[in-house]
């Protein structure tokens, strides 16, 4: 038995579609509680043919953060982040895919930047942001 979720995801509907064509009767589902459930044989003879097998997933795990430099000077913040964005230059996006962007404040002499990617990339960016952070202008 198959949520109306599911369904919509395995056919690429919106969940909405799935549910007007159950309550228009065109896909026959069976009401448990407040949900549909629809059976494989019964949306095999909706789509008029065997079900797709299910996509496999491989778990993915990513991380996105904020390192926020306080008292940074603009000569300091570009030496920073041109450091920070030629070491990320040249690598495989397929590998170990990484977003870097920044924004400086000058008013307040304080730089965030922001990062989004695999677990050990970033890791790894982080100690190389430590390091240039903590060097005297």
């Amino acid at each position: 038995m198959y949520a109306v979720e599911q369904v919509a995801s395995m056919l690429g509907l919106h969940v909405r579609t799935v549910r007007g064509y159950v309550r228009e009767g065109r896909l026959k589902a069976v009401r448990i509680g407040k949900q549909y459930r629809i059976a494989a044989a019964d949306l095999e003879e909706f789509t008029g043919g065997p079900l797709p097998a299910p996509a496999r997933r491989h778990r993915h795990v990513e991380v996105s953060s904020i390192v926020q430099i306080d008292a940074i000077s603009p000569t300091a913040m570009s030496r920073l982040t041109t450091a920070v964005m030629a070491s990320i230059q040249g690598r495989s996006v397929a590998d170990a895919p990484l977003r870097v962007e920044s924004a400086y404040d000058e008013e307040r002499a304080t730089l965030k930047i922001i990062v989004f990617g695999d677990l050990a990339t970033v890791a790894d960016l982080f100690k190389l942001i430590e390091t240039l952070a903590e060097q005297r202008e």
